[in-house]
């Protein structure tokens, strides 16, 4: 038989056990919700697929203006920075040297054309002595052998003036020569353009049989190229034509847009690291772009607007079985209006480091975790589940 005292006892145990279970729910609950962490809401916005990379910029058109002759640099007309156009006057070389061969072979063209004229007297004399001895001989009147002396005679003169006439052509061969030294003594701008390179100052004595000294370099600083230098697990992502963007130092957010002239085919490699060289063209009227500025490049792949975006943290296991042409599948974990984290399988099209492009799954202002990889395996539920209660445990 049950005694009051006993029956309060009872009350109390089964009282003690409620309150026990009930704060151990609400703990675990609490527990739970802490666990899920922070939470993101799928925005709407732009997104864009880059390959980046670093590059220094050059300008597209240049030349070296070097020289052709050697000589004392007599007079430099230019200074760096200044613009010059195509036939304006660079620098000039000594021409002492240069005019005096010219004058000398000026003067042996004069030898040469005055032994020709007499070598061409004897040429007819020696032809009127050879008729007249062809007349004399039919009548007797000399001997075959006066006359075979006067018939070689008109050809040893005739081959002398052939002679002559060869080194006629020798001579005015070197005259042109010597005039075309003469006149790269002037040194003349080749194209139109910015000197932006000076190696050398006046009275310096150049030697350009050995190696092409470069007087000036000239550059067109209305186009720029970036050299940049891509790695080689990027470069085969790009493509000529493809949009690339770039800031530099001290631009304060200032973006140059051009796009991909060339990749060249033979890489650089820098500590074992192969990387290509692509070049890009971009606009430089306003002149704000300097040779040798460092640019960070960014190629664009890819670019969606107005999308749903996600971060990248969020996305949970890859799921490889479920791609389709919408995208590749990840899995998320997706907040239900409880508060409850499910699984939800979205696909994704462009990827950055930071956002990725929801093209299934999600829409813009659903909620999501953060990072779903710190979510304890109770605590979700697979999509369109909920959460179930337990009963009393048994006395």
């Amino acid at each position: 038989m049950i005694t009051k005292k006993s029956f309060l006892g009872v009350v109390l145990v089964l009282c003690a056990m409620a309150g026990g279970y009930f704060y151990v729910q609400s703990e675990t609950a609490r527990a739970g919700r802490d666990s899920v962490g922070a939470q993101e809401t799928v925005v709407q916005g732009t997104i864009e697929e880059l390959v980046t990379a670093q590059g220094k910029l050059e300008p597209r058109d240049y030349v070296d203006v070097g020289v052709q002759v050697s000589g004392q640099l007599e007079k430099i007309h230019v200074e760096l920075g200044d613009t010059v156009k195509a036939g304006d006057l660079i620098a000039e070389i000594d021409p002492q040297l240069y005019e005096a061969q010219v004058e000398a072979d000026e003067a042996r063209v004069k030898t040469l054309t005055a032994q020709i004229a007499q070598q061409e007297a004897s040429i007819d004399l020696a032809r009127l002595q050879h008729e007249r001895n062809e007349k004399l001989v039919a009548s007797g009147a000399i001997s075959r052998d006066a006359f075979d002396n006067t018939n070689t005679a008109l050809k040893v003169a005739a081959a002398q003036l052939d002679a002559l006439q060869a080194q006629m052509e020798e001579a005015r061969s070197t005259l042109e020569g010597d005039r075309a030294n003469l006149g790269y003594a002037k040194i003349y701008a080749p194209m139109d353009g910015t000197v932006v390179v000076k190696d050398v100052r006046e009275g310096q004595t150049l030697n350009a049989s050995q190696t092409a000294p470069t007087v000036v370099q000239l550059a067109n600083l209305d186009v720029m190229t970036v050299r940049a230098q891509v790695a080689e697990a990027d470069v085969m992502r790009l493509k000529p034509g493809m949009d690339v963007y770039f800031t530099t130092l001290g631009s304060q957010g200032r973006r140059w847009n051009g796009s991909v002239r060339q990749i060249l085919p033979s890489p650089e490699v820098i500590n074992e690291v192969v990387l290509y060289h692509v070049l890009v063209d971009v606009d430089n009227k306003d002149r704000q772009l300097m040779t040798g500025m460092s640019t960070q490049m960014f190629f664009v792949l890819g670019r969606a607007e107005n999308k749903p975006l996600v971060p990248v943290a969020a996305l949970g296991k890859r799921l490889t079985d479920q791609d389709s042409d919408l995208g590749a599948a990840y899995q998320v974990k997706m907040m239900t209006k409880g508060g409850i984290a499910v699984d939800q399988t979205v696909h994704i099209g462009l990827m950055n480091r930071t956002q990725a492009e929801v093209r299934n799954g999600l829409q813009t202002g659903d909620k999501i975790l953060a990072n779903p990889a710190l979510l304890p395996a109770s605590t979700s539920q697979k999509s369109g589940g909920g959460r179930g209660m337990r009963g009393m445990p048994r006395l």
